[in-house]
């Protein structure tokens, strides 16, 4: 079973090798083992959550997490007009299966990349909705997405793309300070 996933927006162009040269020793400092995969991806294992603002963390309690280069961004399909550019670049974030404790890490990692590679996070749906894959969605949705983000602090947008139904739908690029804020709100709690 795959697990949640993340992208990270970079606006720079970096070579994907040196932002593994930049994150390996990081990781290496609270994960283990950290491997470098065929092709370049890296799986690695959370050992001590604290480096990463998890003091209680069991390292039992959460699975593999990974980091990709993302081959799809910029993509042609989405519409990047909230932005002075488009992004350049785009990385993977994920953990290698589901559940509450993996999604609290996956937040935490992503809080600090992003942080360290000054990058936007792209939540791959509306924060808090089900993300259509195959038409439209639904408006009701979109409502209480919206309802939901507005009071957090931080920038958050809504970028449109083509559904594999032939229509539009929204997803959700943030900055770190709305992720923090996100991270401490009760709704992010309640995702599985």
């Amino acid at each position: 079973m795959s697990g949640p996933a993340v992208g990270l927006w970079l606006f720079e162009p970096r070579e994907f090798g040196d932002i593994l040269a930049d994150v390996v020793p990081w990781l290496e400092s609270f994960c283990e083992p950290v491997e470098a995969k065929v092709g370049g991806d890296l799986d690695f294992w959370v050992r001590d959550g604290s480096a990463v603002g998890l003091s209680a963390l069991n390292p039992n309690d959460v699975g593999v997490f990974f980091l990709s280069e993302d081959e799809e961004i910029p993509a042609e399909d989405e519409d990047y007009s909230a932005f002075s550019r488009p992004p350049v670049q785009g990385l993977v974030l994920g953990a290698g299966c589901s559940g509450p404790a993996n999604h609290q890490v996956l937040g935490h990692l992503t809080l600090a990349l992003a942080e360290r590679l000054g990058a936007l996070i792209d939540f791959d749906g509306l924060l808090s909705c089900p993300t259509p894959r195959d038409d439209t969605g639904d408006g009701a949705h979109l409502d209480r997405a919206r309802a939901l983000t507005a009071s957090l602090p931080g920038r958050l947008t809504e970028i449109s793309y083509d559904t594999g139904g032939g229509g539009r739908w929204f997803r959700h690029i943030g900055d770190v300070e709305f992720l923090e804020a996100w991270l401490q709100h009760p709704g992010f709690h309640l995702v599985k």
